[in-house]
């Protein structure tokens, strides 16, 4: 693993055994760094595992036809096809057992609260020449009923301004609005869509260089957004998974007949404290897939943000 010279004494990074004032940054910036989080042979451990999930030893990730790697190939070459695999986790007993690694959940019951629950991971590998993910809000895909919801951003390669970091816009989670958001056609992002009409400009954002073992905490309703990798070589690797409090209900997926003020998904892990919903049981829902990076295009009718206002009527844009 490459050192790094990364400035690690910025406001809003912290030391591990150091996390003192950390939740009040995050309360007033809506996110923190918590550095050397992880040590160097646990960042191996992510980073090999992520190698064995997406050779599909741990289960089925397949790429869609005619993107599928020949199994023949170096590491590297295999692994840099794939931009994003959701729910890791389920798939691999390396990646539930980091839901909960020990920083993780340090820093979490101080910005969250004493019990805790996570409901997703996302292993972003991210190599020389792939996109980033344009500006958005977390709480836009995972509701929460409290604004609880927090992503915890494993940085398991140096992430820097080259190889496509996170963007951030300090304090953007305060107003507590999920702006709308656009299918737009920029090539530089993935199919994800795109938040607009929100009171703040690129100049308002901050990189958030980090070195591989450190997490990043941003607020759910942060917005935030990465740019591709443009290094020559390399990858710009994560482990991100999401976390809320326990008491609140996540009315993340419709379940028929339901009213909507008791919708609450079911399929999480706590890994700090008590869940007060636990007579509920827990109820798995699905498993590991692949994010689509573009390739091909995304097939949603992709336009720019003066065609996309022109031609769609204000009740589709609304509920985008």
């Amino acid at each position: 693993m490459s050192k790094t010279t990364i400035d690690t004494k910025r406001p809003g990074f912290f030391p591990a055994d150091e996390l003192d004032g950390a939740a009040a940054f995050y309360r007033e910036q809506g996110f923190l760094v918590v550095t050397d989080a992880l040590a160097e042979a646990e960042v191996q451990t992510l980073c090999d595992e992520g190698v064995a999930i997406c050779r599909g030893q741990r289960g089925d990730v397949s790429l869609p036809d005619g993107l599928a790697p020949d199994p023949s190939l170096e590491d590297d070459a295999f692994i840099e096809n794939f931009l994003c695999i959701h729910h890791p986790h389920k798939i691999s007993t390396v990646m539930y057992d980091y839901l909960a690694q020990k920083t993780m959940v340090d820093a979490l019951t101080r910005i969250i609260g004493p019990n805790v629950k996570c409901m997703q991971s996302m292993l972003f590998i991210k190599s020389a020449g792939k996109p980033g993910q344009a500006w958005h809000q977390d709480e836009d895909y995972i509701p929460t009923r409290d604004r609880s919801l927090c992503g915890g951003w494993i940085a398991m390669d140096d992430a820097t301004l080259e190889n496509g970091c996170l963007w951030v816009i300090p304090g953007s989670h305060k107003p507590g609005v999920l702006w709308p958001q656009y299918p737009h056609n920029d090539p530089q992002f993935d199919c994800a869509v795109m938040s607009y009409d929100f009171p703040y400009s690129d100049d308002d954002a901050v990189p958030v260089e980090v070195p591989a073992g450190s997490i990043v905490f941003f607020n759910g309703y942060l917005l935030h957004r990465s740019l591709p990798n443009r290094a020559t070589t390399g990858f710009r690797r994560c482990l991100v998974n999401h976390y809320m409090s326990a008491e609140s209900l996540l009315p993340w997926h419709h379940k028929e007949g339901v009213g909507m003020g008791k919708q609450d998904m079911r399929d999480i892990v706590m890994v700090a404290g008590e869940d007060p919903h636990a007579w509920k049981g827990v109820h798995p829902k699905g498993g590991a897939h692949v994010r689509p990076a573009g390739e091909g295009g995304c097939g949603d009718g992709r336009v720019d943000l003066e065609t996309f206002k022109e031609e769609k009527p204000v009740e589709e844009r609304a509920y985008l």
